[in-house]
């Protein structure tokens, strides 16, 4: 099978985004793999973590704005070397998402996970949500994709599975254009 070649030899940024307990980083896990046989080396980065790693603590909108635009840099940086970034991230900001699309230019796949916060928060899907924590969508205004790549609906009644199996099919139709 012939492997899908980087534009402009920059990694592609493929980036999640959607509200918490949509199901962002599972999809990731799960589609990292095959994503990795089509298109080489990917490194998959969970908003979570990198909030672990670098003790990023603050919820509000000024703190959660700042830290998606070092997602959007980070990414950047990464990519700018040729390494394929899976980024799973709420990262709600417009202007953000503008800047992803203006830096990674073609190499960018925007993915919206689209969930209903009520069935996320009746499942008990995020413990988030039980927290002192503002969350986006419930406490803090969310800006929600205009013209993403994909948009997928997770209203948990298919499988992740099922989900990532067609995420991963739009990606690589994308990616080949």
């Amino acid at each position: 099978m012939k492997k899908i070649l980087n534009k402009n030899k920059k990694g592609y940024l493929i980036w999640l985004t959607g509200v918490s307990g949509s199901g962002k980083s599972t999809i990731a896990k799960k589609i990292i793999n095959k994503l990795e046989k089509e298109i080489g080396p990917t490194l998959l980065i969970n908003g979570d973590d990198i909030r672990k790693i670098f003790k990023l603590n603050s919820f509000d909108y000024k703190s959660r704005k700042e830290t998606a635009y070092k997602y959007s840099e980070l990414s950047s940086f990464i990519t700018r070397q040729g390494i394929n970034v899976i980024f799973a991230t709420v990262s709600m900001f417009h202007s953000v998402r503008k800047q992803n699309r203006k830096k990674i230019k073609k190499n960018y796949v925007e993915i919206f996970i689209k969930s209903p916060i009520k069935k996320i928060i009746d499942n008990r899907k995020k413990k988030i949500y039980f927290s002192n924590k503002k969350i986006v969508g419930k406490d803090i205004k969310a800006e929600f994709p205009k013209n993403p790549d994909i948009v997928v609906f997770n209203d948990f009644s298919k499988s992740l599975d099922e989900i990532s199996a067609t995420i991963t099919k739009k990606i690589l139709d994308k990616l080949k254009k």
